[in-house]
């Protein structure tokens, strides 16, 4: 969508006073044709920024009253819908459905608020969602034999030929509506047993849609981009750099070596080159290669493979900067001060020839004074770049923690898996100062690209991250407040530095994760737009993503965009060239990231409980970090989470509204306490665990405490459809980034560390 035609055609509805026919609108705005306007209002209309009348007339939505909105969950008598805008969910009585379901983007008519929040009525589907979603043929809660769907639809679907599915397969369907208006659902694929993670991890990606096999003629083009090696007219058009004391740095199974470094001290700080495989030299724009990268988006990390955005030959392969090998590379070469600050910058095509294969373990042990001899002869070459390097992580955290840098305590897991691909172990990951060293690294680069690419006034892709929103800021306020902080400072407009403040402050108290977690709840989620409008969280004003085009569609774009530019294409011309597609570009990126990691996060779920589940009866320490009126979420020691249901407690020992349970004479138990749990039930299926308190008898029979709720429980993943106001359950886990919110990928045997934010 072109974005001038489209706010050009949006400024003429706003200056009417009615909905407008195609032909005033042409008239209005400005466009050049009739044909031009009417794709261009069923693009926009897409994504909510019109409504094309049943009449065939334009109409902006404010004028008409209406709220885009996707429906998020689904019940058996109403839904709610999520507005576009960020503004509280709406529910949906099913009277005023008008036939849309969940995963439909619609637009939502007759808003009102209610004493128990607002709601509206659908008005028309504007996008309808694909209908087919994951689950299991089961029992469900509400004692129905049918499909249990892994998504919010919360309630049991007649499944269509269900005697031929054996109960507990997993299945994908394609839910549908018969002449009654009922929901069924039309069984699409078997998987395999539900109650295996690894059967459960393949049915989340199809329930994503995420591609998992490369097209042949994919595959064909890149074998033929590796065999086809480095011409030597290409050598002599590039900066020559083979014999720079150039280094990789990865975890030992990284095959996809997409970034390298050199660096050395000078009179005024350093001079730091940050070398990433020039993909876009071979990943050409619209060939098939490029193609299905943008299906992909981004690389998914599950805890027993990776589904790449490229092809094994390229990622593995031609653009992988191993040792001892030429590689064509762009590099971003860099000037810096004392402080870390970048003075001057390039960016250039050059070939490489990296010295050392570095590890991250291995670095880590030099640096802690414990390496090998073997280990420190391997690093000679480069010990002291490796030195100086180290040097200039410090003062860059440093710098980077003086102007506000907030970074939020993030616990990630890392899975053991046995040979047949069962979880067997869990446990929280670390990293050391090598990886943070990196980190450093590679966001000055991404400092430098966004720099260059706001400079020229390039059509770009920025990662961006706005300020809180004032609603957020009152929650977290309010939370600060109720757990001893000063939160005067907490106010629309608060600096970064005021936020960090108050994270160093709660790590010195039991009180550091929560308030990390509500910290980035708060904030608003990175993403990827044309606009430089700088990084909230990074405290950085020039941020975009440019070290990672193995994995990332959006680095690939950047790439592309700068090549042209280091190319000597004219500003202007890479405008006209490039502008629509930097904002597709934006868009899809910005997509996929969410489906990715929110992929990623259900398959967490799925073998953290396929672990659990061999160890039901089991008694472990864990920390209270979330709190609602339905119950309390309990993280373990090894970072594995569950539910205790406020039905395990005594009567008397009732939710205070916001961080506690106490009464009864029991000691209370607050967000950040301390708690002994039994392992109750852990459902692979769904990725749910139940616990109960281990001092609670076991099997003890539980009794009714809370009017029945539509069968749910809300909050987190055991939720209902609604959340109360004022409760705080497991993080949202959403994405921001990473160093930021580190977002850290598995590291066993099938692939490498990464870190999406980078």
């Amino acid at each position: 969508m072109n974005r001038i035609n489209a706010e050009k055609l949006l400024a003429a509805l706003a200056a009417s006073k009615k909905s407008m026919s195609a032909a005033d609108a042409l008239a209005a705005s400005g466009l050049d044709d009739l044909a031009q306007v009417n794709d261009l209002a069923r693009e926009m209309e897409q994504e909510g920024l019109l409504w094309i009348t049943p009449m065939g007339n334009l109409l902006t939505p404010e004028k008409g009253r209406l709220t885009a909105a996707t429906i998020v969950s689904q019940s058996e008598h109403f839904c709610f819908a999520r507005p576009k805008d960020g503004s509280p969910d709406l529910f949906i009585p099913e009277e005023r459905l008008n036939g849309a379901m969940l995963g439909d983007f619609v637009f939502v008519c007759d808003r009102e608020e209610g004493a128990k929040g607002p709601s509206g009525a659908i008005r028309a589907i504007i996008r309808p969602g694909t209908h087919c979603f994951t689950g299991r043929h089961a029992v469900g809660k509400d004692g129905v034999t049918g499909f249990v769907c892994d998504a919010p639809l919360r309630y049991t679907i007649p499944l269509q030929s269900g005697g031929e599915v054996p109960m507990g397969e997993k299945v994908r369907v394609s839910v549908q509506r018969d002449k009654f208006g009922s929901l069924y659902a039309e069984v699409l694929q078997m998987y395999g047993s539900a109650d295996s993670a690894r059967i459960c991890a393949d049915a989340v990606l199809d329930g994503h849609n995420i591609p998992t096999v490369f097209p042949q003629e994919v595959l064909d083009a890149a074998a033929a981009l590796e065999e086809g090696g480095i011409p030597a007219e290409e050598l002599a058009r590039r900066l020559d750099l083979r014999d720079e004391m150039i280094f990789t740095i990865d975890s030992a199974e990284a095959k996809d070596l997409d970034d390298a470094i050199s660096l050395r001290a000078t009179e005024n700080g350093w001079h730091l080159g940050v070398h990433i495989a020039d993909v876009s030299h071979y990943v050409r724009h619209g060939s098939v290669i490029d193609m299905e990268a943008r299906k992909r988006g981004t690389s998914v990390y599950f805890a027993d493979r990776v589904v790449p955005m490229l092809p094994e030959a390229i990622s593995n392969g031609v653009c992988s900067l191993n040792a001892g090998t030429d590689k064509l590379a762009f590099s971003a070469l860099m000037e810096l001060d004392h402080n870390g600050n970048i003075v001057d910058y390039e960016f250039r095509k050059t070939v490489i020839h990296s010295k050392v294969r570095g590890v991250y373990a291995e670095v880590n042990e030099i640096f802690a004074g414990t390496a090998s001899e073997e280990i420190l002869a391997k690093y000679a070459p480069v010990m002291d770049a490796l030195t100086e390097a180290k040097k200039l992580a410090s003062v860059m955290r440093h710098a980077a923690h003086e102007r506000g840098y907030m970074e939020l305590d993030s616990v990630e897991s890392k899975f053991i898996m046995d040979e047949n691909g069962v979880c067997i172990d869990m446990m929280p990951r670390t990293t050391g100062e090598a990886e943070q060293l990196i980190e450093q690294m590679m966001v000055t680069a991404n400092q430098a690209a966004a720099k260059l690419g706001k400079a020229k006034k390039l059509p770009f892709i920025y990662r961006v991250h706005e300020e809180p929103s004032a609603e957020r800021l009152a929650n977290l306020q309010e939370l600060a407040v109720r757990l001893g902080f000063d939160a005067r400072k907490l106010e629309p407009g608060v600096r970064q530095q005021d936020l960090s403040e108050l994270l160093d402050k709660a790590r010195e108290t039991k009180y550091s994760r929560i308030i990390s977690f509500q910290m980035l709840r708060t904030m608003a989620k990175a993403r990827y737009d044309t606009s430089p409008i700088g990084h909230y969280g990074l405290a950085l004003e020039d941020y975009s993503h440019f070290t990672s085009p193995i994995r990332r569609y959006s680095d690939t774009s950047i790439h592309r965009i700068l090549s042209a530019y280091v190319d000597g294409m004219t500003p202007a011309d890479i405008r006209r060239e490039y502008y629509e597609f930097a904002d597709e570009a934006a868009a899809l990126s910005s997509d996929t990231e969410v489906r990715a990691m929110t992929a990623e996060r259900d398959t967490e779920d799925r073998y953290a409980a396929e672990y659990l589940r061999a160890h039901v009866g089991e008694c472990y320490h864990g920390t209270v970090n979330g709190v609602t009126e339905w119950g309390i979420y309990v993280q373990l020691d090894n970072t594995a989470e569950g539910f205790v249901s406020a039905l395990m407690f005594p009567r008397n020992f009732c939710f205070d509204g916001l961080l506690s349970y106490s009464g009864g004479g029991k000691e209370p138990l607050t967000v950040g306490d301390s708690m002994e749990i039994r392992v109750v039930k852990a459902d692979v299926a769904s990725g749910m665990v139940d616990f109960e308190p281990a001092d609670r008898p076991p099997n003890t029979p539980v009794e009714p405490r809370f009017p029945a709720r539509g069968g749910h429980r809300p909050g987190g993943d055991h939720g209902g459809d609604k959340k109360p106001k004022n409760t705080y359950p497991k993080s949202d886990r959403s994405p921001s980034e990473g160093g930021f919110h580190k977002n850290k990928r598995s590291d066993n045997k099938h692939h490498n560390t990464r870190k999406r934010g980078r």
